[in-house]
C-alpha cells in the first residue's frame, strides 16, 4: 500500500511548485543539474547586511586544500563565540554558502565568528574526506581564535541535513582524538544512517522533497560498496555510534514526513541512555528542510524560534 504523508497544510500547498526543483528521486545522473542549483555566491548570502566575509585556504584532509570562510559583524571590536557551519546537501551538493543564512544572523545577534567550511563532496571524495575536512577546520578555528575575532570558549558547531550528519561526526572525532573542545552541536533534520531500514526511510519512497532514492543515492556516493555493511566507521554515519557519551550538550530537530525522523530520534535517545543532555523536536507534518523552504510558514517560524532560543541559551551559560 502506498504511503500517503500527512503535510502540515501550508507546506502541501508549495510542493506542487517545488516539482522539479527539490531533490525528490535524485540520481547521480541529476547531480550535476542540483550542484548547479544549490550553489551559492556569497553575495548572494549576505546581501546588504552588515557583515563581513573573509575567505581563508586551509589544509584539509591527507594534505589537501579547503576553503573557509569568516562571518563577523562589521565593525565587532570584541571576540564573539565561534560557531563552525557545515553546509547541507546530503554530502554530495552544495557550498559553504547555501543554507547559511544563520550565519549572518548569528554574527549580528550574538556577535558569533561563524566559520563556514568548504568540504569536499562525494562522490569524487568519498568518506572519510568530507567528515575529516570539516573537523580540519574545527582544528583551525581553535587554532586561530585570536586571529578571527573568537573568544576563547569552546565553539559550537552546526550543520542541518547532510552538514548534520558532518556536525556529529565532527563531533565523535573531537571526541576520541581529545581534539578541541566543542561547547554544543546543533542538527537540524541530521542525515546519520546509511542502512536504509528505519519507518521512516520506507514510507518516504517518492514524496516530500528528500527521499528514500535521493539518500540512497547520496550514501552510494559517500560510501561505495560498504554503504549499509560492517565497514562503516561512526564518523562517517554516526548512527553507528554504540556510545554517545561525553558529547557536548546537543540539539537536534527533524520533520515527522521526512526520511531522517527515525534516525534523528534514536540518535537523541542513545545521548539521553548514555547520560547526555539533548534537546528533540519532531515537527509534526513537515518535509524535509522545511524550514529553508519555506521560512514564513506557521511551523517553520516556531521551528526557527525554538532553534534560535536554545543556542541563545547555550550562548549565556
Amino acid at each position: 500500500m502506498t504511503y500517503e504523508p500527512e503535510f502540515d497544510s501550508q507546506l502541501a500547498a508549495l510542493l506542487p511548485a517545488l516539482e522539479g526543483y527539490v531533490p525528490r528521486g535524485l540520481t547521480v545522473e541529476d547531480l550535476g543539474r542540483f550542484r548547479l542549483m544549490s550553489t551559492v555566491a556569497p553575495e548572494d548570502l549576505i546581501g546588504d547586511a552588515p557583515v563581513d566575509c573573509s575567505d581563508h585556504v586551509i589544509p584539509g584532509h591527507q594534505g589537501g586544500e579547503i576553503e573557509v570562510s569568516v562571518i563577523r559583524r562589521r565593525g565587532a571590536n570584541r571576540p564573539g563565540p565561534g560557531i563552525l557551519c557545515i553546509h547541507g546537501g546530503g554530502m554530495i551538493m552544495g557550498n559553504r554558502f547555501a543554507g547559511m543564512r544563520p550565519a549572518v544572523d548569528w554574527a549580528l545577534q550574538h556577535d558569533a565568528v561563524c566559520v563556514t567550511v568548504e568540504y569536499r563532496l562525494a562522490p569524487e571524495h568519498p568518506a572519510p574526506i568530507g567528515v575529516e575536512d570539516c573537523y580540519e577546520a574545527l582544528c583551525w578555528m581553535s587554532s586561530a581564535a585570536g586571529k578571527i575575532g573568537m573568544d576563547t570558549s569552546p565553539p559550537v558547531i552546526f550543520g542541518g541535513s547532510g552538514g548534520g550528519g558532518l556536525a556529529a561526526g565532527v563531533a565523535l572525532l573531537a571526541r576520541d582524538r581529545d581534539g578541541p573542545r566543542l561547547r554544543g552541536q546543533l542538527l537540524q533534520c541530521p542525515m546519520l544512517d546509511d542502512r536504509d531500514v528505519t519507518a521512516s526511510t520506507l514510507r518516504q519512497d517518492g514524496v516530500g522533497v528528500w527521499d528514500r532514492v535521493s539518500n540512497r543515492t547520496a550514501w552510494d556516493a559517500i560510501l561505495g560498496e560498504r554503504r549499509g555493511g560492517n565497514d562503516v566507521d561512526a564518523a562517517m554515519a554516526p548512527a553507528r555510534a554504540t556510545d554517545l557519551s561525553n558529547l557536548p550538550p546537543t540539539f537536534i530537530d527533524v520533520g515527522a514526513e521526512e526520511v531522517f525522523r527515525d534516525e534523528a530520534v534514536a540518535f537523541a535517545q542513545a545521548i539521553w541512555a548514555a547520560g547526555g543532555n539533548c534537546e528533540l523536536h519532531v515537527w509534526g507534518g513537515a518535509f524535509h528542510g522545511f524550514y529553508d523552504i519555506a521560512p514564513q510558514s506557521d511551523i517553520a517560524r516556531a521551528c526557527l524560534d525554538t532553534r534560535d532560543a536554545w543556542l541563545a541559551r547555550l550562548l549565556r551559560s
